[in-house]
This record gives C-alpha cells, structure tokens and sequence, in this order.
C-alpha cells in the first residue's frame, strides 16, 4: 500500500478543521507524507531529512525581510520537504507574497491556515495515520515477518531515528499504553524461540503491559509496571521471571526508566541495557553459582561493574586490568597459583554480599568454619581487613576484573596474552537489526 500523500493528509478532521488554503504547490499534492513536524525554528532546515509537512505559527516570518523569507522557503524546498503550513490570523497577519511566490517557484505545497487547531491534534492524527497506512504495507522483510510489534522493539533496541510521537502511535497499535507514572524494564532472554515465559511473567506481575516478540535465538520485551505498584520494579521483574522462565534460560533485566519521562530513547536506553546485560551474561563467567534446578536472572545493575571493566572489549583494557589485579591480588594469586583453592572467588562472593558469612557460606556451599578459614587465609596473604570500608571498592573491582578475563586466558597465563571474552556490544544482536 503507498504512503500516506498530502492531499489525505489535508482530509484529516484535525486539518480541515484549521481551514487550510493551498496557495502553492498544486500539482504536488499527491506527493507521499512521511511525517508532520511543528517548529518555530527557522533555521532548522537542515534537521530535516525530506518528506514532512512542517507547521508553523509564522512568528518568526513575521518581522524578517523579504530575502530572509524567501531563503527559508529555498532551504525547505532543497531539504525535499513535503509541504509547509502557516497558521495566518494571529501571530502573522497574513501570508507574505514573497513566501507565497518562492512557494510557487519551487513548486512547494504552502498552506495557510486560518483557523486556530492546536498542532498538537494536527500531529496526533497525522502520525497515526500515517504509522497505521505504513504498517500495513511494510515493504521491508524482516524475519519476524508482519509483526509490527517485532518491528518496534527493533527500532527501539537499534535506536534508529525515531521521534515520540511515532512511537507512542506504534505502540498504541500494538496495544500498549503505559500510564502516568509507570515504570518501563527492558527484558532479554536465550534459550528460548518462544514468548510464553514473558507471558508467564506479566501474569505474576498482575496488571502490568507488555511488548514482547521472538527473534532468531532470542525473546525481547519492554515491561510498563504501574507507577502505584510499590517496590523496585527491577527487583519485582527479576522475582517473577526466576519462577516463569524455565532451567537452562537467561534473563537479562534492563534498568527501570519512566515512561512518560525522557521520551522514547528512555524506552530505547531500558531495552539496550538488557541486551548488554545478557551478552554479559553469556560471555563472562557468573559471580555466584547459579542455581541447577533455575533460569540464570540477573539485571544491568549486578553487572554494570562488569560493564565498566569491559567497555572498549578486554582486549583493549588487558594491561590495566592486568595492573589492577595484580596490585590488589598478587599475593593472593601466587598462593592460588601452587596450592588449589578457590579464594578469589570467596573473596568476590563475600564482598558482593556486603561481607555477610550467612549468606556467602550459603552461596558457596559450604559451613561457616570453612568459610572463616579462608578468610582468614585471604586476609593473611592479603596483610589486610578485608572489611576495611576504605579497600572494599578496590578488592570488589580487582576481583571483578580477574573474573572478567580469566576464561580467556584459561589454560594459558592468565594476563600473558588476549583474553577472548567478548565484550560488552555497542549494537544490538544482529536478529534485532533490520534487514532490506
């Protein structure tokens, strides 16, 4: 189905309700719509990539001379605009000729519109319509096929260009519509082709929406908590998930962001969070052992150390993690080295679990005596406290990094040549990329 034209456009309630009057441009009608902008900046031209029917007030027409005015109508025909509506009566008494003859001589439709229509309504109507014409006649193959739900979830995890009204019209269509104050999660699974683990998911969480979709491997979904719902809406989404996904699955949980605040690229920050996350999670070995009977849940907040460390990949930030860790952990490391012993990694257990033995006893697996010898062991190699408030950042990050890069250099020395964890992506999964 072609896109939306002009001439439907100008069919629009909204449009007609403003009273438009074509003065240039009337062989151009049919010329295709592909958004409607308002803006009052008049030297934004080149913000524009061709193809939107501009609203403005005409203030800034106002008291600009005539070359001024017929430049800005050259820049807007250059930039391959669709059309150009004036709203006439108020701020501007009445189109200037010299706008209405550079209109005509490069054949751009100009609208005058005499009636007072909020453009907000204008847009809105617009949008959706030419979001709902676009949908249902999209060209582009994709490998979800026709979901337009898919579809959106792509854009938002590639941050293509978008803007929030077209968004919000999307997203409408698919049916979701978070409310005042709710909060958006970003969620990623492995392991499963299937959506009915975030099915399963949104029932627990009781009222919640949800745009989920299957990808080649994967299963992305943006969550809409209600903003009355008490509690960190990370920590709910990580509950529910644990008990719906099945053993064997991944799940990465984005940050939470607000869903009115901030716009769309909120939405697109939560929805690539949770992809960086669950390449984290895929690439670099798990802090805690997880559980054998369960999913592996974990959130861009367990790791966004791991995430700092990786960031540019290891192999670029080899030599400095390399420093950091053997300044921290040499001793530590030698004793590992010639006796087999599992202390680094109590020690990260212990200080990722605020140094509570009940709780990292518990993690490892082992009685509290046990624990409180290595400890002790850690501290005595160490020459340290390692509850000293001043060393707990340094020994988490040191601890941290030595995970990071130890699977690629296992069976080799482990800072003596590149690690081959992959690091963290600045671009979603291929499956989440469009393809023509």
């Amino acid at each position: 189905m072609p896109a939306l034209t002009l001439r439907e456009i100008l069919a629009l309630d909204p449009v007609r309700a403003a009273e438009p009057e074509l003065l240039a441009g009337h062989t151009a009608l049919d010329r295709p719509v592909r958004w409607v902008h308002s803006s009052e900046v008049y030297e934004g031209a080149n913000f524009l990539d061709g193809g939107e029917l501009l609203l403005t007030n005409g203030f800034g027409l106002m008291d600009a001379d005539d070359e001024v005015r017929r430049r800005y109508v050259r820049e807007l025909a250059s930039r391959g605009v669709a059309g150009l509506a004036v709203e006439v009566g108020r701020s501007l008494p009445a189109m200037p000729a010299e706008v209405v003859d550079e209109a005509r001589r490069r054949e751009l439709p100009l609208l005058a519109m005499h009636r007072v229509v909020p453009f907000v309504r204008i847009t809105e109507a617009a949008n959706r319509a030419i979001v709902a014409r676009g949908l249902s006649g999209r060209a582009v193959v994709r490998p979800w096929g026709d979901d337009h739900t898919a579809a959106l979830l792509a854009d938002l995890a590639d941050r293509a260009a978008l803007n929030q009204p077209e968004v919000e019209a999307r997203a409408a269509l698919a049916g979701f519509h978070p409310g005042p104050g709710a909060r958006l999660v970003g969620v990623s699974l492995h392991g499963t082709r299937e959506v009915g683990t975030v099915d399963r998911a949104v029932r627990l969480l009781g009222g919640a929406g949800v745009l989920r979709a299957a990808f080649p491997g994967d299963v992305l979904a943006l969550l809409s908590l209600p903003g009355a719902r008490p509690g960190d809406p990370v920590k709910a989404v990580q509950k529910v998930f644990r008990k719906a996904a099945d053993p064997g699955l991944t799940v990465a949980v984005g940050h939470a962001v607000s869903g009115s605040q901030g716009g769309w690229l909120r939405w697109s920050d939560t929805l690539r969070a949770a992809r960086t996350t669950l390449e984290l999670a895929l690439t670099v070995p798990a802090a805690e052992p997880a559980s054998p009977d369960g999913p592996l849940v974990t959130s861009s907040r367990a790791l966004a150390l791991e995430r700092e460390l990786t960031r540019g990949g290891v192999d670029a930030n080899r030599e400095r993690l390399a420093a950091l860790v053997q300044h921290a952990l040499g001793p530590l490391l030698a004793w590992e080295a010639a006796h087999p012993s599992d202390l680094v990694r109590t020690l990260e257990t212990h200080l990722r679990n605020g140094c509570s033995p009940t709780r990292t006893a518990a993690l490892l697996h082992i009685g509290r005596q046990s624990l409180y010898q290595r400890l002790d062991r850690i501290e005595s190699l160490l020459d340290l406290d390692i509850n000293d408030p001043d060393l707990l950042g340094e020994l988490l990050t040191a601890t941290c990094a030595h995970r990071v890069v130890r699977e690629g250099a296992r069976g080799r020395d482990l800072y003596g040549s590149a690690a081959r964890v992959r690091p963290a992506p600045t671009h979603p999964h291929p499956a989440y990329q469009r393809t023509a």
